[in-house]
């Protein structure tokens, strides 16, 4: 090879190398260090029942990962699934059922094949002292009781319709909340006399609201879905933190918050 190939050579490839680190090091796009480990932004997307679980989560998820920022975005999960649709950024999604992450496989925005890594049931949360005297499905289609469900997109709307369906209960809820917070924030201020909420979210309020449980629950129990996307900003930090909510620490911290293992 001649001195000029060779100078030709050298150039290309301290070009090629410059802009592998300037790809690298922008902002808080992301891949992994020099040493293999997971950097920057790394932007989940998670059902609202989520709420508790994923902050203690995302929190030990940095820890392992020095130098890794998780944001979280939790809201209803039909929500969050037509977001990613119409284009938003995000690295991950864990939907409250596999209803709302169907809709984003089949519209294509998915990375391989979602996996179940929690299950919940549902309960009857109530005020503390329980003024209504509610103990089951049949007393919330009592005259003057007043219910607050989830919309039925919801997951835990379309649970709560399974579960009152399976006990032959028709009523009419004063209240239709776009994700599980906003039916149990009915309770916890006093507006409503009951709800119908995850296990989980009447535990983690466990202060103002207590848990009435009832055998229907068990016809309606939502398998919880994880799955990196597409078009993930962070594709290596959306597996890993994947991975990292099936391991034995983040499976403790979901147990811990009364979810079922898968």
């Amino acid at each position: 090879m001649s001195g000029r190939s060779r100078l030709a050579t050298l150039t290309a490839g301290v070009a090629t190398a410059l802009l592998a680190l300037t790809g690298c090091g922008g902002g808080d796009t992301p891949t992994t260090g020099a040493d293999g480990r997971v950097t920057g932004t790394v932007t989940v997307f998670a059902a609202a029942s989520l709420t508790e679980s994923f902050t203690r989560i995302a929190r030990d998820f940095e820890a392992t990962n020095p130098g890794v920022t998780v944001t979280l975005n939790l809201a209803g999960s039909s929500a969050l699934a037509n977001q990613i649709n119409q284009g938003a950024p995000a690295d991950v999604f864990a939907s409250a059922a596999p209803k709302n992450m169907a809709t984003v496989t089949e519209a294509g925005n998915a990375e391989g094949t979602p996996s179940v890594f929690a299950r919940n049931q549902l309960v009857i949360a109530v005020p503390r002292g329980n003024p209504a005297g509610v103990r089951g499905l049949p007393d919330l289609a009592r005259p003057g009781v007043q219910v607050a469900l989830c919309a039925e997109q919801v997951p835990c709307g379309a649970a709560a319709r399974t579960a009152l369906t399976a006990a032959g209960v028709a009523l009419t809820p004063v209240t239709l909340e776009q994700d599980v917070r906003g039916a149990l924030a009915k309770v916890k201020l006093g507006e409503v006399d009951a709800a119908l909420v995850y296990r989980t979210d009447a535990r983690a309020a466990s202060a103002d609201v207590a848990g009435v449980e009832f055998p229907e629950s068990a016809r309606a129990i939502n398998d919880y879905p994880i799955v990196a996307l597409r078009d993930a900003p962070n594709p290596a930090g959306a597996r890993a933190f994947v991975a990292y909510v099936h391991s034995a620490p983040a499976q403790a911290v979901l147990a811990g918050a009364g979810f079922q293992s898968p």
